[in-house]
């Protein structure tokens, strides 16, 4: 009972409480400033939401259309390459056709290698030099004397960085010592 009486008082209070000119005036304005606000979140959420979305795409689209300028340098090549084959299949003389063949080969082959250095490729060059299994791949051992022990004696297959990343590591023969020859009894 008593707490109905107490929401009474309340509620005559509220009735109660009168609002001078100026104060009306304060709140008004405070309302349409609160209004102006909200409106300015909305605004700047949807912004927001556009942005990211706008943001997505863009990263997409540079993914899906980052190899572009690579490609359109190797399509020269690929032009190059199919007409060294058009000049071999026309070729007069076999001996002729081959000797151009390989030559045209050969400045395409540089041409590729232009390109791709000018992208950022480097060549992991792993002939002579120790064994690094960082850069190399060992997929034999030979034994050798000519070579030190834990150098490569032969690469099989070139390794690639794009600049310093690993690409491809160098697939690579290692030297180890000969085995000793059992003494003769």
């Amino acid at each position: 009972m008593k707490k109905e009486e107490n929401m009474a008082d309340v509620d005559d209070e509220v009735v109660a409480l009168e609002l001078t000119p100026e104060q009306l005036a304060e709140l008004q304005t405070r309302a349409a400033k609160a209004d102006e606000h909200w409106e300015r979140l909305l605004r700047v959420t949807a912004d927001f939401e556009n942005y990211k979305k706008r943001a997505a795409r863009e990263r997409t689209e540079a993914a899906q259309f980052a190899n572009a300028s690579l490609l359109q340098k190797l399509l020269p090549i690929l032009d190059n390459f199919e007409m060294a084959q058009a000049a071999a299949q026309t070729a007069q003389v076999p001996q002729t056709g081959i000797a151009s063949l390989q030559a045209g080969i050969a400045m395409i082959q540089q041409q590729i290698k232009g390109v791709l250095a000018e992208s950022g490729l480097e060549e992991v060059d792993a002939t002579g030099k120790a064994f690094d299994p960082t850069f190399h791949e060992a997929v034999s051992q030979q034994e050798t004397e000519s070579v030190p022990e834990g150098n490569v004696v032969q690469q099989i297959r070139r390794g690639y960085k794009l600049r310093e990343r690993l690409l491809r590591p160098a697939a690579v023969i290692v030297a180890k010592k000969p085995a000793p020859e059992p003494a003769a009894s």
